[in-house]
């Protein structure tokens, strides 16, 4: 059973590929969560900031394609797919124009987005997201789908201790592992992303100059994954971006960084 905040509804939507499940919460303007990469990443990643952010928005964490408990798109896949995922998901919901939020690869998701589709797109928050370097991290290469045991151990190391029931955040990604066609075709989002070709088709600092949305670029300075240079780039590369530099924090800032909710509320809002 899934961890769902207070006040917060678990609902799936009907799409091409099948069901995506999503997350939502509060009323005003529609600001969706794209999450970050990882067999444990989906809807639970927001579970400290759905609260928050919906006492003056509407917001939508969705669980991006071939994520979550929803159906998969069990063919050759591109970054493509993923990006025309959140067009799509807001053509469901009736959502012209959207503030959006990603985290790491949903920060590379959201720029593609931005690029593309600048109609689309209000403003953004990118934190830490991927896109700049052309580098392979090692545990994506070599991807493997976790036990229940580490997946426990990496939600309780996501989140600080006590704030969340690590068992219920932790039981979507254990029963991901025996449904069907799951591992396959997460693997095959893996292969894409780590294949250098497409990290150079799709790597995001041309597009960035290009860029009109509002966007707060928030990063950690110790961040090992994505470093603050990529940071600096990205901030530096979009038209009158924002850099906010939070130091002595990782890749986990949503969930560590204790004013990352009113930060993220007073840009949007502002």
């Amino acid at each position: 059973m899934t961890t769902v905040p207070k006040a917060c509804i678990e609902k799936y939507v009907e799409m091409s590929h099948g069901k995506t499940r999503y997350w939502e919460t509060g009323t005003g303007y529609p600001t969706i969560l794209i999450h970050g990469v990882g067999w444990n990443s989906g809807c639970e990643v927001w579970a400290l900031n759905m609260g928050p952010l919906s006492e003056q928005l509407r917001v939508l964490a969705m669980d991006s394609l071939n994520w979550g408990p929803g159906d998969v798109f069990d063919q050759e896949f591109s970054f493509a797919y993923l990006v025309d995922h959140i067009r799509e998901f807001m053509d469901a919901l009736g959502i012209s124009t959207a503030n959006f939020i990603g985290h790491g690869l949903g920060g590379w998701i959201v720029t593609l987005l931005s690029y593309e589709s600048p109609d689309r797109v209000s403003k953004v928050v990118n934190m830490d997201g991927g896109g700049i370097a052309t580098r392979n991290l090692q545990n994506l290469v070599e991807f493997k789908v976790p036990s229940p045991e580490q997946i426990r151990s990496q939600i309780a190391q996501r989140y600080p201790e006590g704030s969340v029931d690590v068992e219920e955040l932790a039981a979507p990604s254990i029963a991901k592992i025996d449904l069907p066609g799951h591992e396959e075709a997460f693997a095959k989002v893996m292969r894409h992303m780590t294949n250098p070709m497409n990290r150079q088709r799709y790597n995001t600092l041309r597009r960035l100059p290009f860029i009109k949305a509002p966007t707060l670029v928030l990063w950690g300075r110790g961040n090992v994954n994505n470093t603050l240079q990529m940071g600096e780039e990205t901030a530096e590369g979009i038209p009158g971006a924002k850099l906010v530099v939070h130091d002595n924090k990782d890749h986990g800032l949503p969930q560590h960084h204790p004013q990352f909710n009113k930060v993220v509320l007073e840009f949007l809002t502002g």
